[in-house]
């Protein structure tokens, strides 16, 4: 798929009129990089089957989508925010300083979030409290807080292969990295007990500095999307990486996956909620934009369709977990129901 690239317009928002919207008449979409592939997808099946342009579809992480979208209402602006992580209300005070008052919230289904190798290399069965161990700043030993020892994924578990600790991990801009915080390094810091700890000796600031990653090179952020997570495990076979399901599902050449709390992540495991790192995911539409961006109604239509995140579509045979809700989204989308 090749996508048009946008030209700029000069003009300042309160000049913005149906005519100027004109100079752009296709929809305009950035944000997470796991929702990337589901609305690429949408996109591709939208620009086949309407009169409309095929919409442009960007990546850049949660953070960086949510933070575009909120910048301003006008052609200019982008009209779809992508998000593995629901908006913040401090990320919707800043839309409203700019003038995005109106925002519908729309969740297309479930994602997991796994934890993979190379293929050829060793197999592992996680909790959240081995992650907290090996990638923590700082963890309790012997009662004390000390900055994190280990190097090796057998002094964090003796069942685990003596294998030095390599993670590749979604970068803070992405909101997979947000669930990865929460669900499995402040989960692993609560199951282990440290985290009393920390509280007892830091105060309210202590469940923050149990959550703290260490910056020694065991930790390594990554920016960009999953394939660059995939690239560097393919460079190295120690290396072990955070992605969501569907990406896994599709490399499954490449990767194995590892079990978290003894369940194998599957759609599944994560559609009955047995899986323990799972989470929505969403996209973000600028309503004050309905009317004015030719199709942005149709395609948000035909993005929660059953056609498309139908249990049966396309984006299910991807990898996403349909909603077991859809038919209150769809029913809330053709409304133009927003958040406030």
């Amino acid at each position: 798929m090749s996508f048009m690239k946008l030209t700029a317009s000069t003009l300042a928002i309160a000049a913005i009129t149906a005519t100027a919207a004109a100079a752009r008449d296709n929809v305009h979409v950035a944000g997470s990089s796991t929702v990337l592939p589901y609305a690429t997808i949408v996109a591709e099946a939208f620009g086949e089957n309407f009169d409309f342009p095929t919409p442009v579809v960007e990546s850049g992480g949660s953070g960086a989508g949510i933070k575009s979208f909120c910048e301003g209402v006008g052609e200019q602006y982008i009209d779809v925010a992508n998000a593995s992580r629901a908006i913040k209300d401090t990320e919707i005070a800043d839309c409203a300083a700019n003038g995005v008052t109106d925002i519908m919230q729309v969740r297309i289904g479930y994602d997991g979030i796994v934890f993979a190798s190379d293929i050829n290399g060793n197999a592992f069965e996680f909790a959240p409290e081995d992650w907290y161990k090996a990638l923590a700043a700082e963890i309790v030993v012997d009662g004390k807080i000390v900055a994190n020892p280990n190097t090796n994924w057998n002094q964090v578990n003796p069942a685990f292969p003596d294998q030095p600790i390599l993670a590749f991990i979604p970068g803070t801009k992405h909101g997979t990295r947000e669930v990865f915080d929460t669900k499995v390094i402040e989960a692993g810091c609560k199951a282990s007990g440290d985290e009393e700890v920390f509280k007892a000796e830091r105060g309210d600031d202590g469940a923050k500095a149990c959550m703290a990653i260490r910056t020694d090179g065991k930790a390594v952020d990554i920016d960009g999307d999953y394939t660059e997570t995939l690239s560097r495990i393919s460079a190295d076979v120690n290396g072990i990486g955070v992605f969501g399901l569907s990406f896994y599902e599709n490399n499954t050449d490449k990767l194995q996956v590892a079990t978290m709390g003894g369940i194998a992540p599957s759609t599944a495991t994560i559609a009955d909620g047995t899986y323990p790192v799972s989470r929505p995911l969403y996209f973000y539409v600028k309503a004050q934009h309905i009317g004015v961006i030719p199709g942005l109604q149709e395609y948000i239509d035909f993005f929660v369709s059953d056609d498309m995140a139908g249990p049966d579509g396309p984006l299910a045979a991807y990898g996403l977990v349909s909603d077991p809700e859809l038919a209150q989204t769809q029913a809330d989308v053709a409304a133009d129901k927003t958040m406030n």
